[in-house]
């Protein structure tokens, strides 16, 4: 499980490791881009995204389930702004007996930002649809940053900027 907050890096990390570890990468702005931003009204608020997310999330698990199944790893680059939103996923897992590292990549919000508006403008190989500036600071409000003891307790690999 990858966590950082927008602009981190996240779906760049989650790439690279998918290739180390020889693994399935499940995206929740690849899986979004495709089934429901098409759909979207320009009025769409935060719990028209958050349904959506959750659909997403709920079938990314249940496909987990059979290549974890098969032995297969499995990457999940979904965000995971808090820990309710952490512990839905840390609950799957251990109902399955799959132990689970969470990657945590804490990037400096300027960075962030910088990023995220080159991100915009270049449509490169990350981008799933523009991120304001009132879409990045409305995450920031959100966010919940793992602990100490959650990294502990999820053999926590932090990653800086």
């Amino acid at each position: 499980m990858i966590t950082g907050l927008t602009g981190a890096g996240k779906s760049t990390y989650a790439e690279r490791l998918r290739r180390d570890l020889g693994a399935v990468r499940f995206s929740i702005d690849d899986w979004n881009a495709v089934l429901f931003f098409p759909d979207r009204a320009p009025t769409s608020n935060f719990q028209w995204f958050y349904d959506r997310v959750q659909r997403c999330c709920t079938q990314m698990r249940a496909t987990a389930d059979h290549l974890l199944d098969a032995g297969q790893p499995a990457v999940f680059d979904c965000g995971f702004t808090n820990l309710h939103e952490r512990t839905i996923f840390y609950d799957w897992a251990d109902g399955l007996g799959v132990p689970v590292t969470l990657h945590y990549i804490d990037v400096p919000r300027d960075i962030r930002w910088d990023r995220v508006q080159q991100r915009n403008t270049e449509k490169g190989a990350t981008f799933a649809l523009e991120v304001t500036r009132e879409m990045f600071e409305f995450i920031e409000d959100l966010w919940e940053a793992p602990t100490e003891a959650e990294m502990a307790a999820r053999n926590g690999v932090m990653i800086g900027a």
